[in-house]
């Protein structure tokens, strides 16, 4: 697809904890696109989510919604370890992901889809500083230790946190082709790491 003639409807998953580069990284890039994306926020409950930094952003819409979704961005960040107790979330979550056309994952984002269910059968990544965490929680998913971000079918997962701007321009690449990325990268004032295995922090964290 080298155009893109309708705005993607992009919803994005956030929970209290959420990590803020892994949620706006991908957003600023995917924001780059023309026409502009539709961007949405989604929670388990709507309303005011405070992030791992600090700083609240507003969920106007619930994630057990069922508004047609282009990709839904699932971040991480050290909330996720509640969420993975949480089996309305999960199931939610497992429902929407089931739906979207795409979904993207971002550092510990990837624990959430793989304890609820979706990632089963599939390649998968994540932060390299919890890759063995998160990979204890889906023993039929093949975890790939060094990795930027695996591509595999529907589901694009990324390692951590600046990883997920990587991965977007590459969902960007993939949907709309090499100008399309180019530009957004150019917009941005980004140098894009275009090679998924390019991964200097698996061999920091003793994964290669």
């Amino acid at each position: 697809m080298s155009a893109n003639p309708q705005p993607l409807q992009v919803g994005t998953v956030l929970f209290d904890g959420f990590e803020l580069l892994d949620a706006f990284g991908p957003l600023e890039m995917l924001g780059m696109l023309k026409p502009a994306p539709v961007l949405s926020m989604l929670a388990e409950h709507p309303g005011s989510i405070r992030s791992n930094q600090g700083p609240c952003c507003v969920a106007e819409a619930p994630l057990a919604g069922e508004t047609p979704l282009d990709i839904l961005l699932v971040p991480g960040g050290m909330g996720t370890r509640r969420e993975l107790g949480n089996p309305a979330f999960l199931d939610a979550l497992r429902r929407r992901s089931e739906t979207a056309k795409i979904v993207a994952s971002v550092c510990t984002g990837s624990a959430l889809l793989a304890k609820a269910g979706v990632l089963e059968g599939r390649r998968a990544t994540t932060n390299k500083r919890a890759f063995r965490f998160v990979a204890s929680l889906g023993a039929n998913v093949t975890w790939v230790p060094e990795a930027r971000w695996v591509e595999d079918g529907k589901y694009f997962t990324s390692s951590g946190v600046s990883a997920g701007m990587d991965m977007a321009l590459g969902l960007i690449h993939h949907l709309f082709g090499p100008e399309a990325c180019a530009e957004a990268a150019s917009r941005a004032e980004y140098e894009w790491h275009s090679d998924k295995g390019w991964d200097p922090f698996a061999k920091q964290n003793g994964l290669s």
